[in-house]
């Protein structure tokens, strides 16, 4: 019986254990192999104290050893907490201390930044360098073991009891949050495999397929390279992460790899459709495209289709709240020259209920009136970690029926009904959260940042829609008694407590902020003095995606 998603990889492994689970960069591990890889990390990390429910941190960058690391974690009981590779010492230090992390599992490259992790206030205790043998010192006498690949590889290869059920935490996914801070979301292993059982069945995967990874295991997309793949035995090939700037070679693994399915953010999508010479590559394999985290532009979207015609294509959406919860099949209608600018994002994933309240409470059921849309069903999370105030003001009991509990999302997203009465379509949000190269970013978490600055009086943080990373962020910055201020200082600065995505492009530099009547920042006015007086693009879903915007092919 599957209840646990390590029990996805222990089943693939008894029934093909000599087929191919996972590739990076031309090289493979089986699924013989990867379980026994990740039995020995799991044995490990019990040997380092690791006991059911504890969290471990993953500091590293996807890899073959990212893939063991994950099931390793779980197999050992433990709680994985994704940290994003590129994020700063800061950052990834307050999640670290946010969720009580003390054990993190780190590759080369980050090996030498943990030390910095003590300074920042990080209660680690074991550090396991999975890709090299480190020699490293820590300073203020904290101890801290740090095995290496030999003591992994020294423990036996056996299955082991992880000690933990379905309704156990299985991960926990920062994202931005609206107070400046990032915010935890806990998954179970039952809610994750609720959607792998429905992305499963719908996409009809077998072992045949091979699926790209290009999301960080810190979006929410990894859950469905990861783990659908495993249930169908089929073999998931990771992406590195440069790729990302090099459309043609994206294109030509497509086609060395012989891609059957791939998911990705429409930003990477649009530049491959631009910059990637599709027309001179053998995709005849690619027999789904799925994306998700934006808005993906109709234009760009045509024009992929038109080069991979004989695939299937489906807009997914979802906060990491819900992973996915509705979905929509792309029609010829949706990419002719006459379409609508936008997609539906379509109706509730079997096994998941979606309905839209009005601002009154009542639910909306009459084809073009506005509401925000609320998820119920075994997919939703289970609040925030270690926030129960924020966790009540997003999982409330269904307003739809007080007979028994039952805690559904509120997702802030408005949609509307489409003619048909049953398709949804996106219009924005409730607050300021907006999406850019796939992220789901918070102004104010931005602008907490700006504020922290000495030189800095006021801050305010716009986004501009745009057809390649959905939105571009540009700061406004009233200083202190006219203080001369860089620009450049401004971005290092953001670049020291921010991931590289969430830095602004551009700072403006004002003598106050414009204000409303009730004393709130004119953010109208804002984009108004930048020549644009439309709102910023609401995106589609949530998540991660591209680190940078890069528009040349290699």
């Amino acid at each position: 019986m599957q209840y646990l998603l390590p029990h996805l990889l222990e089943r693939s492994a008894e029934r093909h254990p000599n087929r191919t689970a996972v590739r990076f960069m031309g090289r493979g591990w089986s699924y013989g192999e990867l379980e026994a890889r990740s039995n020995r990390l799991a044995r490990l990390l019990r040997r380092s104290g690791v006991r059911p429910g504890d969290r471990v941190g993953l500091w590293l960058h996807k890899s073959l050893e990212s893939v063991q690391a994950v099931y390793g974690i779980m197999k050992a009981g433990g709680i994985y907490v994704p940290l994003d590779p590129q994020a700063p010492v800061e950052r990834v230090a307050y999640i670290m201390r946010d969720c009580g992390v003390q054990v993190v599992i780190v590759d080369a490259a980050h090996a030498e930044l943990t030390s910095a992790l003590f300074g920042a206030g990080a209660p680690l205790r074991v550090v396991v360098s999975i890709t090299a043998e480190i020699e490293w010192e820590h300073g203020g006498g904290v101890p801290c073991s740090v095995p290496g690949p030999q003591a992994i590889d020294a423990e036996e290869d056996g299955p082991v009891d992880p000690g933990t059920i379905e309704t156990d935490l299985a991960y926990i996914l920062y994202t931005s949050g609206s107070t400046g801070t990032p915010k935890g979301v806990m998954i179970t292993h039952r809610t994750c495999l609720a959607f792998v059982h429905w992305a499963f069945h719908t996409f009809r995967l077998g072992p045949d397929d091979r699926a790209t990874s290009m999301a960080p295991l810190h979006f929410d997309l990894s859950t469905f390279d990861l783990y659908a793949t495993a249930m169908a035995g089929a073999t998931v090939v990771i992406v590195p992460e440069g790729l990302a700037a090099l459309p043609v070679k994206l294109a030509d693994l497509w086609q060395d790899e012989r891609i059957t399915i791939t998911y990705m953010v429409p930003s990477i999508l649009s530049l491959l459709v631009q910059y990637g010479r599709l027309e001179c590559h053998d995709l005849a394999s690619l027999r789904l495209i799925l994306f998700a985290g934006e808005v993906f532009p109709v234009k760009y979207l045509r024009r992929l289709v038109r080069a991979v015609p004989h695939a299937e294509y489906y807009n997914l959406y979802g906060p990491t709240e819900t992973n996915v919860c509705t979905y929509y099949k792309v029609t010829p209608q949706d990419v002719a020259e006459d379409a609508p600018a936008a997609l539906p994002i379509g109706r509730a994933c079997e096994n998941t209920q979606v309905f839209v309240l009005d601002g009154s409470g009542k639910r909306v059921e009459t084809p073009g009136t506005e509401g925000e849309l609320w998820v119920r069903g075994p997919t939703v999370a289970q609040g925030y970690w270690g926030d129960p105030e924020k966790t009540a003001r997003s999982f409330l009991q269904n307003p739809l029926q007080d007979r028994y509990a039952e805690l559904v999302y509120r997702t802030g997203d408005m949609v509307k009904l489409a003619e048909d009465g049953t398709t949804l379509l996106f219009i924005g949000r409730r607050d300021h959260m907006v999406k850019s190269r796939g992220y789901r970013i918070e102004l104010g978490d931005i602008e907490a940042v700006l504020y922290r600055h000495p030189l800095v009086k006021e801050a305010a943080v716009v986004a501009i829609p745009d057809d390649f990373v959905g939105n571009r962020l540009q700061a406004f910055v009233v200083s202190f008694e006219q203080s001369q201020l860089p620009p450049a200082e401004l971005a290092a600065f953001c670049r020291q407590h921010l991931p590289p995505y969430m830095v602004p492009e551009k700072f403006h530099f004002l003598s106050a902020l414009p204000r409303t009547s009730t004393g709130k920042t004119d953010r109208p006015a804002l984009l108004a003095l930048l020549g644009s007086s439309a709102p910023p693009r609401r995106a589609e879903g949530d998540g991660g995606g591209m680190k940078s915007d890069p528009r040349a092919s290699d």
